[in-house]
């Protein structure tokens, strides 16, 4: 039986969201109010943290430089003013939490990609390399 908690909150829940770990590249739209005009601001960054699960709770740090100052914004999953959240890139990481890319610089702050499920065309050869092909596979007289 859910608690009285459970099914207040069950109202608010969205149900289009991705599924954010560490390591994502993801871009945030947020409503951004300014004076009488509302419009969509776009956040992107790497995700340091996903905290507090999946429920109404939950939250994600979002971390991105700019003009050579690191910015982070913790925003809740489920707040009225998140209008989307898209997933750009994953990355393959070993660690829940982030954290120490804060300090990081160059290569150190490089994370190896992983694939997002999406299967990628084979590009067909440009000439040139069509050509180099039909030379490599006659054989030579």
């Amino acid at each position: 039986m859910a608690t009285k908690l459970e099914v207040f909150t069950k109202q608010y829940l969205k149900s289009n969201l991705p599924d954010i770990r560490a390591g994502d590249i993801v871009k945030v739209h947020q409503k951004v109010r300014e004076g009488e005009k509302e419009r969509i601001q776009i956040f992107e960054g790497l995700v340091l943290a996903a905290k507090h699960g999946k429920g109404i709770e939950g939250t994600v740090t979002v971390r991105k430089v700019a003009e050579g100052v690191g910015v982070e914004r913790i925003f809740p999953l489920h707040s009225p003013l998140i209008e989307k959240i898209e997933l750009v890139k994953r990355a393959k990481v070993r660690r829940a939490k982030l954290s120490y890319l804060r300090l990081a610089k160059g290569k150190r702050a490089k994370l190896r990609a992983r694939e997002l499920g999406i299967a990628v065309a084979e590009e067909e050869p440009t000439e040139v390399q069509a050509e180099k092909l039909a030379e490599k596979e006659e054989p030579a007289k």
